[in-house]
């Protein structure tokens, strides 16, 4: 049993707070506290649970193994908290600070236009918006929800899938003008190949050719660190590149770009994925209302 004494849902909330502060003298400001005394809050309850929780240093605090675990687990249980005070007091509506990591392409083409209605029904959630295609820690980050496209890694990662969407290959009319269009995957060894240049990609683009499979690995003169750029490099002419179906099809409408070699297409899809942390059960309100707008909005053709 518990000391009464002890304010344990305080001390989680001060933890956490700091946490996502990113330093003691922000979550102090924050508090209007003064750092000693976060410092200290934070020292006591690493010394009631004998384990130490962030490592510290003169700008910035990073969590232990074991910090990032308390501090999902202390995110849950206040989430817990913040809903049955909610309940009690009959305001069910989600409220708070959402904050979403979405890839660039998934960002732009289908996380932006959809927030006006998101903000229109729950207009008591407040959007933090961060669009980036590197992998992002949720903890480190002090991410709620992340956008990401391709095979999930294994991980204590929660997600619920948005969608799939075809892989194509596109170039825009002058390129083609100038170069001839391909007629066989052969044909790409005359032709630049533009790709991402981020580690965790390891990319080959996929053929059928006489019921076959084949891969060709992109080669060209640039390589670029997100979805959205390597588009805009395809329309300004410079090369071949392969994009999901959702980021051209407006493109592919207007005339901006062609799709090619689309009869040797091996079908691949990419699946997109909202990740989270937690059980769904755990969630605060404003997480849950988020991702069940997404099910419910997202269209990836």
């Amino acid at each position: 049993m518990a000391r009464i004494d002890v304010n344990r849902f305080g001390e989680m909330e001060m933890f956490v707070r700091t946490i996502e502060a990113g330093s003691f003298s922000a979550a102090a400001r924050a508090a209007h506290l003064s750092p000693s005394a976060v410092s200290k809050l934070i020292s006591r309850l690493e010394a009631r649970l004998n384990a130490r929780l962030v490592n510290r240093s003169t700008r910035r605090i990073q969590l232990t193994p074991e910090g990032a675990e308390f501090y999902e687990r202390s995110q849950r249980l206040l989430a817990e908290l913040d809903d049955a005070e909610q309940a009690a007091a009959g305001a069910l509506a989600p409220r708070g600070k959402l904050r979403i990591n979405a890839n660039v392409p998934v960002g732009t083409q289908i996380l932006l236009p959809l927030m006006p209605a998101f903000c229109a029904r729950y207009p008591a959630v407040s959007v933090d918006i961060s669009l980036t295609d590197k992998v992002v820690d949720l903890v480190e980050e002090r991410t709620d929800v992340a956008l990401r496209s391709g095979p999930l890694r294994n991980s204590r990662l929660m997600a619920r899938k948005l969608g799939e969407t075809r892989l194509l290959l596109v170039a825009a009319p002058g390129y083609l003008a100038r170069q001839g269009a391909p007629s066989t995957p052969a044909d790409l060894e005359a032709h630049q190949r533009l790709s991402l240049c981020y580690a965790r990609v390891n990319e080959t683009w996929p053929f059928v050719v006489d019921g076959q499979p084949i891969s060709l690995a992109p080669r060209g003169p640039v390589r670029i660190s997100d979805g959205e750029a390597l588009r805009q490099l395809a329309l300004s002419g410079l090369g071949i590149a392969r994009l999901a179906w959702f980021q051209v099809a407006d493109d592919i409408a207007q005339g901006r770009l062609v799709p090619v070699l689309e009869d040797f297409d091996a079908g691949e899809c990419e699946e997109v994925h909202a990740v989270f942390l937690g059980q769904g059960g755990h969630l605060p309100a404003r997480v849950r209302a988020f991702l069940d707008f997404m099910v419910e909005n997202v269209r990836l053709g």
